[in-house]
């Protein structure tokens, strides 16, 4: 036997679901603002050009290749999609090449923080329901989808995940308001209104959960624990 006849060079076969614009769309939003957001914590650690690549792709197509692994419906987009690792990478390099962490850009980082949440959510909810699964899986999986790859980031650098930190502004919260509404309006219909009012929830939720200093109850204990002072964004930048 040779090893033509054991090893087969051709190029693979790959098993895709539909995916709808609307859905691809909102993966692709939330790939692009993931990826910046990502980007600029590893300018706050001051980390290379290839600390800036790698959080920004982590953060930017985490959550989905997390969420096509579990769905267990062909590759995840990310490999078969070439659009997905161009949007990540452009913006991991806007990030470095543009200061954004000042000035009015701010206010940028802010809603790029809240799109990306929202648009992960019902991305990861309507792709859910596209390959057929229960509306309960879409609701879990878009959540998965919106933290994913945050938790990933965090790990990556050593820090407690966002989601289970005591910081202003509602995170996993946000994504359930999102998917929610993602999940009711699909439900009935309205895909293509699903998409939007998901975002506007899922960011409203979380923009308004900074600006008010909303967050989850934390247990009291008897001896005051020191303060660890966080170094992600939350919508917000650092005390100086």
């Amino acid at each position: 036997m040779s090893i033509d006849d054991t090893i087969d060079l051709s190029r693979p076969e790959v098993r895709e679901h539909v995916l709808s614009l609307g859905t691809l769309a909102a993966d692709l939003l939330g790939v692009f603002a993931g990826s910046v957001l990502g980007a600029l914590l590893a300018e706050r650690r001051k980390l290379d050009l290839m600390g800036f690549l790698v959080l920004g792709l982590v953060s930017g197509i985490g959550g989905g290749v997390l969420r096509d692994t579990l769905l267990q419906a062909g590759p995840p987009l990310a490999l078969v999609r070439p659009i997905y690792l161009v949007a990540a990478f452009v913006g991991a390099f806007a990030a470095f090449i543009f200061e954004l962490r000042h000035g009015p850009t701010v206010k940028l980082l802010m809603s790029l923080d809240a799109l990306t949440l929202g648009s992960f959510a019902v991305a990861g909810v309507q792709r859910t329901l596209e390959v057929g699964l229960s509306p309960g899986t879409a609701l879990l999986v878009g959540i998965i989808t919106a933290v994913g790859g945050g938790m990933i980031r965090d790990v990556l650098i050593r820090r407690t995940p966002t989601v289970m930190r005591p910081e202003p502004g509602y995170y996993a919260l946000a994504a359930l308001a999102a998917s929610a509404v993602c999940l009711a309006l699909s439900l009935s219909g309205h895909k293509r209104l699903a998409l939007l009012a998901g975002i506007v929830v899922g960011a409203l939720v979380r923009v308004l959960s900074v600006r008010h200093g909303w967050r989850l109850p934390v247990k009291k204990t008897r001896r005051p624990q020191p303060n660890v002072k966080g170094d992600d964004f939350g919508g917000m930048e650092e005390p100086r």
